[in-house]
């Protein structure tokens, strides 16, 4: 799509704007700022619109605003004197008032999806308007639908997407649809495609509520509106008196799954454009994928993505988390020549996620991981404790602070936050280490046998790498599981010769002395 006014062009597609043919150089911010202008000429944008679109919803002072309006005033040869292209409107917002000629582009390039075309012969926008910059995930929850049951039923079909509506919301990388929005859907057989071009929105949330006998039967759907297809479903079945408990439960489950499913998905969706027309939140979301590979080469790929997304975007605080995350790896694993390097950059990153969303629980984590490298697992938990109050379902959150106890010796803290961590997303991409955490919670507290079990589950997890395959070596050591810690043992050798006890220790830097002798004996009994 194209917007031309006095000689200006302004190409989403290209995400440029020109005078004549000349390109005008302008920070991303300023151009998601046109861009907003420019779609609905002669009408009111409000300063509430101008935030979510430039600054994804983040809280921001009207002096940051009053700056873009005055770069993007003096980017196309206004003022805030003349104002005849930009007006004011005082305590209200901002009107683009200079006549205004949209075009599509003549030869747009297709990417396939495998989708039939959409028809927009109802005057709807066409996708490649969309904001190229600011592409957060968003998402509509619909009312319920009530197959059957009582009056109660009917209000547990509003009461239940309302909870979702209020959890959703403390998610700081995902914008959700005010309740007046959505619940002017309805609750019955909504196609997804439709509600995503009302509302503008990747993802929607449906659900029913039926009696079964003396059980309630809830069943929640996630789709992805640019398909229609099922992201992920899950149903929960409860006693009519257990009802609260129901409730509670499943925004927990949704909450947790929704920071597994929709980044997996969107990483999938990205896939399917071409490099060049990546996006920040593109950018960030294969970074993810890669990033919980826990190899070399994936560490390497998923530091490029959150690069990139520092590069279009550099006050995207998550790109930092996840960029802080990568050095963490490098560090933790000894990827790099440079273990103090990466512990520096991992603590630097974590610093401006923090300055530049100090909310966001991502970076939070990122902060607390970042101390704990720095052996300051004191502050390491003050940080995590943060992440976990910011949002009480992270799972990564509970399973980090669990890993901060048990170095300090307070197993008896670390199991409830392992049992949190693995209730709320048993198929985390961190599932391997909630599993090795509670075997070494184990060895801590003499029970070999639970920690053989957990160590074993831990290493056959996907995603694990060779210092869990220590773990599962120290855990069936320690059990006289002699054959399965042999295996393990040659394990870790195929897949890191230099393995020894002092990376083992530098990555778990227990202060139990105790503790410390008991794995040492362990290891040296395989030759480590």
């Amino acid at each position: 799509m194209q917007y031309c006014f006095d000689g200006y062009s302004l190409d989403v597609d290209a995400f440029e704007l020109k005078k004549g043919e000349e390109a005008v150089a302008l920070e991303p911010q300023v151009l998601n700022l046109l861009k907003l202008l420019l779609e609905t000429p002669g009408r009111l944008v409000s300063k509430d619109q101008i935030i979510d679109a430039v600054w994804g919803g983040r809280a921001v002072s009207d002096a940051s605003i009053a700056n873009r309006i005055k770069l993007a005033r003096a980017a196309i040869g206004d003022d805030g004197k003349r104002q005849d292209k930009i007006r004011t409107v005082h305590g209200q917002g901002f009107r683009f008032v200079a006549k205004v000629k949209a075009s599509a582009p003549a030869s747009p390039t297709i990417v396939s999806t495998g989708q039939p075309p959409i028809d927009r012969s109802d005057g709807s926008a066409d996708d490649g308007a969309r904001n190229l910059q600011d592409n957060k995930p968003s998402i509509a929850v619909l009312p319920f639908a009530c197959l059957g049951g009582d009056g109660t039923n009917l209000l547990l079909a509003e009461a239940i997407p309302y909870d979702l509506i209020q959890a959703l919301s403390c998610l700081r990388w995902l914008k959700v649809i005010a309740r007046g929005s959505t619940f002017r859907f309805g609750s019955m057989g909504q196609d997804p495609v439709i509600v995503g071009r009302s509302l503008d929105v990747r993802y929607m949330m449906s659900g029913s509520i039926e009696t079964r006998g003396a059980d309630l039967v809830v069943t929640t759907e996630l789709s992805d509106t640019r398909t229609g297809g099922i992201v992920w479903s899950e149903q929960f079945v409860s006693t009519r008196d257990g009802v609260h408990e129901l409730r509670d439960a499943l925004v927990t489950r949704v909450v947790a799954s929704l920071e597994v499913r929709v980044p997996l998905n969107e990483a999938c969706q990205a896939r399917l454009c071409v490099s060049e027309n990546l996006d920040s939140w593109s950018n960030y979301h294969l970074g993810l994928q890669h990033m919980y590979r826990f190899t070399k080469p994936d560490n390497d790929r998923a530091s490029a993505y959150f690069e990139h997304a520092i590069e279009q975007d550099p006050n995207f605080a998550r790109a930092h988390a996840g960029l802080s995350f990568t050095n963490f790896q490098n560090a933790f694993l000894r990827y790099g020549p440079s273990r103090k390097e990466a512990i520096a950059d991992a603590h630097r990153l974590a610093e401006r996620g923090i300055e530049l969303d100090p909310l966001d629980p991502f970076a939070n984590f990122a902060m607390g991981r970042s101390v704990m490298l720095q052996g300051e697992l004191e502050l390491c938990l003050a940080w995590l404790d943060r992440a976990i109050l910011l949002n009480p379902n992270y799972s990564q959150g509970h399973y980090s602070h669990a890993f901060a106890d048990l170095l300090s010796g307070q197993t008896h803290a670390s199991f409830p936050h392992l049992d949190t961590a693995l209730t709320l997303s048993p198929l985390d991409p961190l599932a391997y280490a909630m599993q090795a955490a509670r075997s070494l919670s184990f060895v801590i507290d003499g029970a070999y046998e639970d920690a053989a079990i957990a160590g074993e589950t831990g290493a056959r997890t996907p995603g694990a790498h060779y210092l869990i395959d220590m773990i599962a070596l120290i855990a069936c050591a320690l059990n006289k599981n002699e054959v399965s810690a042999s295996y393990w043992a040659e394990k870790v050798r195929r897949r890191r010769p230099d393995a020894s006890q002092a990376a083992f220790f530098a990555a778990f830097p227990f202060s139990c002395g105790t503790t410390r002798q008991k794995i040492a004996s362990a290891l040296e009994q395989y030759g480590f």
